[in-house]
């Protein structure tokens, strides 16, 4: 069971950042002291990726684990009440990231994705963005 009341969850939920989160500002940051020049959230684009590196026709999507379902991440747990309304919940984030993904590479575009729970490990997370950027 939920101890909060419904109010109370719903001015938390309410406070979940869609964009400039701390993961996403992390990778940024990586990106912009290795003097990468990026966009981000661009409007145009489906899906409206987190960064974008024109240069490099890529995209980057900084993913939550729990939002977006990151296969096998402890983080990616789904609540024990109201299991209904999150599995369609999440099944519909899953599926958008897919169609999101795909709309890009039609459109020509590398699309990269960073998980949260991989930011532990900041080193191997801008190692193989350098590489797929060179790529």
């Amino acid at each position: 069971m939920d101890h909060l009341t419904a109010k109370q969850r719903s001015w938390n939920m309410s406070r979940i950042r869609g964009t400039d989160t701390k993961p996403e500002i992390l990778v940024r940051s990586m990106l912009h002291r290795a003097g990468y020049r990026f966009r981000k959230n661009v409007k145009t684009l489906p899906g409206k990726p987190d960064i974008v590196l024109p240069k490099y026709r890529t995209v980057i999507f900084v993913h939550g684990c729990f939002w977006h379902r990151h296969k096998g991440c402890k983080r990616a747990a789904t609540p024990s009440t109201n299991v209904e309304f999150w599995q369609k919940k999440f099944a519909a984030n899953v599926a958008n990231d897919k169609k999101h993904a795909r709309d890009l590479r039609k459109l020509g575009w590398k699309v990269i994705t960073v998980w949260e729970c991989q930011l532990k490990n900041t080193d191997r997370v801008f190692r193989s963005l350098e590489k797929m950027l060179s790529a």
